[in-house]
């Protein structure tokens, strides 16, 4: 009498649990379904992205430049001293530049141009073949480097300093005490320069400027370093005349790089 309750029961366990499975592998696919469409979402998003390519431009450089007078030039020069012994060296080397540096103030040089650039001791040998080097004395060189404001007192300050003992002059270089005009005009030479070839490469190409993107700045004034003058020699200050020195022409260039977009 027991069997016939038993199997009914078991008959109807089996739909229960086919519920529960269908349940869970619904719940599955649906989890495998919500983790999915973000990926789907963003394929094309993603597809889209390596398709964009940037803006057209025109990528130039260009310059300005312009010739202004300077207003100021340097002069380097040495005493060079020789001596048996370093001391008697030093010591005429330093009686010299005194009377240097007293030339200086007579003719119009203030403490404050002029600036000592090197100062030097050093053996001087004699080398004879075969035989070990001997020492033939010292020399001591002694080197300045003097700013004049007036180019009218250059060649007179020049003789005023050989006169005093000067026997070596490396050269002399002219420059500008404020730049700043001479920068400024180059600056608006060369962006008319690099807007006339913007427009001149958009017209060959056949399509029209959008807008600079952006704009950098390279160059600028630099002084001009010493060129050589001439051999130090002894001069009158009787004499009428001075060295004669021309102080030229100074170029300032400001160079430029521009990138232009061009309209699509």
């Amino acid at each position: 009498m027991t069997r016939p309750v038993a199997a009914r029961a078991a008959v109807a366990v089996k739909p229960a649990l086919s519920n529960r499975l269908l349940l869970l592998s619904g719940a599955v696919m649906a989890a495998a379904a919500l983790f999915a469409a973000p990926a789907l979402a963003q394929t094309p998003r993603e597809g889209g992205m390596h398709m964009m390519q940037s803006a057209p431009s025109l990528n130039l450089s260009a310059y300005g430049e312009v010739k202004t007078a300077p207003d100021m030039a340097t002069i380097s020069f040495g005493v060079l001293t020789e001596a048996t012994t370093a001391a008697e060296a030093m010591s005429q080397n330093a009686s010299r530049m005194t009377q240097v540096m007293a030339a200086l103030r007579r003719a119009g040089i203030e403490t404050r141009d002029v600036q000592t650039s090197g100062l030097n001791l050093s053996a001087q040998y004699d080398y004879v073949q075969n035989e070990p080097p001997r020492l033939r004395g010292y020399q001591a060189n002694n080197r300045v480097t003097v700013t004049i404001n007036d180019l009218t007192r250059v060649g007179t300050t020049a003789d005023a300093v050989v006169a005093a003992g000067v026997n070596q002059i490396d050269g002399i270089g002219f420059g500008l005490k404020d730049p700043s005009a001479a920068e400024n005009e180059a600056r608006r030479l060369a962006v008319r320069n690099l807007q006339a070839k913007a427009s001149l490469y958009a017209q060959a190409l056949g399509v029209e400027l959008a807008g600079i993107r952006s704009l950098s700045e390279g160059g600028g004034y630099a002084p001009q370093p010493p060129m050589p003058m001439y051999q130090a020699r002894a001069v009158s200050m009787d004499s009428a005349e001075s060295t004669p020195v021309a102080a030229g022409q100074l170029a300032v260039r400001i160079d430029i790089t521009g990138i232009y977009d061009l309209a699509r």
